[in-house]
């Protein structure tokens, strides 16, 4: 896992939404990766890359964490869905986060599901710097 990366992921998450990620005392590597949430960061790439994905979004998407990390992003939509997609995650990037979100995604194998009550953030350094995006998943269901 990235160093300091679960920190960057709990401190934007708190910066832009004014609220905790992680529970007071907590750590925040342990408890992000073993969360009952879906939890996927990617990085400023022009293709963005995944940086991070804990257990249960490895086991939603399908992907061991060794496929997940420097996956293309925009491969976690299906073909159909990745414009709508992309207008989306750009629409984050102008406004810094959004809340509810709910989109088509895929599976490794090609199984299509429903992301539901999806938070989406733009992943800063306290100095602004951008780092990436990140979504946390609350529910799914098939599609």
């Amino acid at each position: 896992m990235t160093a300091g990366l679960p920190d960057l992921l709990a401190d934007s998450y708190a910066r832009l939404l004014g609220e905790p990620l992680v529970p007071a005392g907590a750590d925040a590597a342990t408890w992000l990766y073993e969360a009952d949430f879906g939890l996927l960061a990617h990085d400023t790439s022009a293709d963005p890359l995944f940086v991070y994905a804990n257990r249960t979004a490895q086991n939603l998407f399908g992907y061991a964490w060794d496929e997940f990390v420097g996956l293309p992003s925009r491969l976690s939509a299906g073909e159909q869905d990745r414009e709508s997609r992309r207008v989306f995650m750009e629409s984050v990037l102008r406004k810094g986060y959004a809340l509810d979100y709910r989109g088509q995604r895929v599976t490794r194998t090609g199984e299509r599901f429903w992301i539901e009550g999806v938070i989406l953030w733009n992943l800063t350094h306290p100095d602004g710097t951008p780092a990436g995006q990140a979504a946390l998943i609350r529910r799914w269901s098939n599609a």
